[in-house]
């Protein structure tokens, strides 16, 4: 699909291949409403915008209608002093679940999509990772000035795929807007 990305371990433990067919599934059900909202999704994307209003038109679909909750503390991991609040967060099962992260200028700038992925890694909460983020951030006369889809997707992906190379996370997956 495009603008969609998919990242994950190299061997999933039996245990795990339901929760990750349920994270499969949400994923799609994110896809598909980026798809039918791109035309809205374009008049709020723009030079200047507040990355706020894509959180908020995102949390339509996650927080109303799947469920995830917002800014959600998650538990601390042991020996970390860290006060984890992903955008969202759903709970799979206890001390399971997905953290959902919505970037925008600072996606790859401010390395955001690593931050992101090691919030995650850390989380003794977290085991999947949700990361929304533009195709393109706009110069002010209307160019792309990067391209955060494809930088993320080939940076995430570097830790999948082969066991001498993963983290703590099952999946990892990359939605475009």
């Amino acid at each position: 699909m495009e603008g969609y990305a998919r990242h994950v371990k190299a061997v999933i433990p039996s245990e795990y291949a339901a929760e990750l067919q349920t994270v499969d599934g949400l994923a799609l059900q994110l896809v598909e409403h980026i798809a039918l909202t791109r035309e809205m999704i374009a008049t709020i994307h723009v030079h200047g915008a507040q990355s706020k209003a894509i959180q908020e038109h995102i949390a339509a679909l996650l927080r109303v209608q799947l469920g995830f909750g917002e800014e959600v503390v998650l538990t601390p991991q042991t020996g970390f002093v860290t006060h984890a609040r992903p955008d969202f967060f759903y709970p799979l099962a206890p001390h399971r679940g997905i953290i959902a992260e919505v970037e925008r200028g600072g996606t790859i700038t401010n390395n955001h999509d690593l931050k992101d992925l090691w919030k995650a890694h850390v989380a003794p909460d977290a085991h999947h990772l949700f990361l929304i983020v533009p195709t393109n951030n706009w110069k002010a006369d209307g160019t792309p000035r990067e391209r955060p889809f494809q930088v993320v997707s080939r940076r995430l992906g570097a830790f999948f795929g082969s066991p001498r190379r993963e983290i703590d996370v099952l999946s990892a997956h990359v939605f475009a807007y």
